[in-house]
């Protein structure tokens, strides 16, 4: 079984600690349902723009914006394809593991939404490479390493797999198991061409199955590719003679803790006294009422037709759905009659 090699050192310690204490910050913040809406939405925008941007995906923050609110962008059909595609699997990130666990049928799922109509051969999505290939920076040109044969692929999928679901990964912190995972991954390349996106993915399953990140707030990608020579220096750090993972998880927690430090940044501010919306805590909303307070994120305003739509129920069903959030102070109701609609409050 695979069997991770890297020690506990000073640095990745202190990060850990100081992630640690921002998480509780930000869980333990009084936030009402839209803050919490328009931060895990900004949080896709930014995991979707940076994991592609990374791999040289030319589009900007505004165009991934303007994709995930449904309008189109002029930009190359695969450009496109990878970003919608990279949208649609974070935004769908619990229905990869409903039981907790993550397996091959996980993987080749994933890889397969994340690379639908952006290979070459369409018959490589979603199914492990036949071939060599390299490793390589999409900026410079440069060899980053040679990953192992292709037919060692399936044994050293299996291999970190088993080591996920043990009972000794249960006990090691999320965000080193993340690290790890995501590092193994990348060395394995069992793909022919999206390997990065699904590693980056994958490390997002992970905290989010672990419950580190449940709220989906935290745009982890956007550190590495603020500074991508740094990720894969990083990446490329790591001697493939004894597979050292200490100097890439010192990188990897810095990367968490800068991320999550902008995230508690802006939380705190939203939760400020003046701010505050309830003084009892945060307001629970179901997945429906989720649902409602995401469409109005991005369109502005909802009808009970709309809402009535979206769930195949009854208008008199969607009003009541629409009257709670309105009730506590989430929604206002502007209009009458037929010009009747719903705004956030």
């Amino acid at each position: 079984m695979f069997n991770p090699n890297f020690k506990i050192t000073n640095r990745i310690l202190n990060n850990l600690v100081e992630i640690t204490s921002s998480r509780e910050a930000i869980l333990n913040s009084h936030l009402i349902p839209k803050w919490e809406v328009s931060l895990r939405r900004e949080a896709t925008i930014k995991n979707a723009h940076a994991s592609t941007g990374i791999e040289g995906n030319p589009l900007t923050i505004e165009e991934v914006s303007t994709l995930a609110s449904g309008r189109k962008v002029m930009v190359a059909k695969k450009d496109r394809e990878e970003v919608l595609n990279y949208l649609n699997v974070l935004e769908h990130i619990a229905e990869y593991s409903p039981d907790s666990k993550i397996g091959e049928k996980t993987l080749l799922k994933m890889h397969k939404d994340l690379t639908k109509e952006t290979l070459q051969r369409e018959d490589y999505s979603g199914r492990y490479r036949d071939r060599q290939v390299l490793v390589v920076n999409g900026n410079t040109g440069e060899v980053v390493f040679t990953p192992p044969p292709s037919d060692e692929v399936p044994g050293l999928v299996e291999d970190l797999l088993e080591w996920l679901d043990s009972h000794e990964t249960r006990d090691t912190n999320d965000i080193l198991v993340a690290g790890i995972t995501h590092y193994e991954f990348v060395r394995i390349h069992p793909f022919v061409d999206g390997n990065g996106r699904t590693a980056r993915a994958l490390s997002t399953l992970i905290l989010y199955i672990r419950g580190f990140d449940a709220k989906r707030f935290f745009a982890l990608d956007d550190y590495y590719n603020s500074d991508r020579r740094s990720y894969y220096d990083a990446l490329k750090s790591v001697d493939q003679s004894i597979l050292d993972l200490t100097g890439w998880l010192e990188y990897f927690t810095e990367g968490v803790l800068v991320s999550i430090s902008q995230v508690k940044g802006r939380v705190l501010r939203l939760s400020s006294d003046k701010l505050k919306k309830d003084k009892k805590g945060q307001i629970a909303l179901t997945e429906r009422q989720m649902r409602i307070i995401e469409h109005l994120n991005r369109k502005g305003k909802i009808t009970s037709g709309v809402v009535a739509d979206m769930f195949g129920v009854s208008r008199q069903a969607a009003l009541k759905e629409l009257t709670k959030l309105g009730d506590i102070g989430v929604i206002r109701l502007v209009g009458s009659g037929r010009g009747a609609h719903y705004v956030l409050e």
